[in-house]
């Protein structure tokens, strides 16, 4: 696993005022003078290679990320290396947070894909929350998003069945994928079997059972390169899951 540079280029493909993620309908629009102070705020972009480590658990980084293209995933690591994943990135989220508000970060992030970040100054959100409160406010959303979608992955682990938890993970991120706008309305999800395995807390081999399930089911395809939803629905209902009832959401 290569670890990837923290220092972002110094020329930007995308402004703020360009971004490609703005149109979407499920973020919500800046003010004027937000979209200036995210544009000042914004230091750059970093390019990511794939299975590079963007953020290490126990690091003090100077920057916060926006994902503008790719896939990222965040886990811890037990001393024996065991991996637990936590969730996964996509364009749109906001990446080092943690690390932001308490001092270092309490976990580690590694690119799925090869990435873009959009790269912000740690330094400059305490003006964020002095002058910006609309966008002080999004923060908090962010952050209370991310606990929702933790509770939820924790009812999966301890209380839904192996198939069901697979069914369950692979429809959220999914669904997620789909409304950050990639690959339109079968998302091809670049997760190898042992990230599904490190995510629910199973073994590679019921792992590897539970996914065929699945696929006998017709509702995923495994390929190279990941898995491809093909009844997202189905997915769904076997996991009694209503979907993520999202409204329009923050993008810094």
């Amino acid at each position: 696993m290569s670890s990837q540079s923290a220092h972002p280029a110094a020329s930007r493909q995308y402004s703020c005022e360009e971004c490609p993620l703005r149109p979407l309908p499920v973020f919500r629009a800046f003010e004027k003078q937000e979209l200036e102070f995210v544009s000042a705020f914004k230091r750059g972009e970093l390019a990511v290679d794939k299975g590079a480590t963007i953020l290490v658990e126990g690091s003090h980084s100077a920057h916060l990320y926006t994902v503008l293209s790719g896939w990222a995933f965040r886990y811890k690591l037990l001393p024996d290396g065991r991996r637990q994943i936590l969730n996964y990135s996509m364009p749109g989220d906001l990446i080092g947070l943690q690390g932001s508000v308490m001092g270092e970060m309490q976990h580690s992030v590694e690119a799925l894909s090869p990435m873009l970040l959009c790269v912000f100054e740690r330094d400059q959100l305490q003006e964020l929350y002095r002058n910006h409160p609309g966008l002080a406010y999004d923060i908090t959303w962010i952050a209370s998003r991310e606990e929702r979608m933790l509770d939820e992955n924790l009812l999966s682990i301890g209380r839904r069945t192996a198939l069901e938890r697979a069914a369950y993970l692979i429809a959220f991120i999914a669904s997620r994928a789909r409304s950050a706008g990639l690959n339109g309305k079968t998302p091809r999800i670049p997760i190898t079997q042992q990230h599904i395995a490190d995510t629910l807390g199973l073994s590679l081999v019921h792992t590897n059972k539970t996914i065929r399930k699945l696929m006998d089911r017709k509702l995923v395809l495994w390929r190279d390169g990941g898995c491809e939803v093909i009844d997202h629905d189905g997915l769904k209902k076997l996991a009694r899951w209503e979907g993520l009832g999202e409204e329009r959401r923050p993008l810094i």
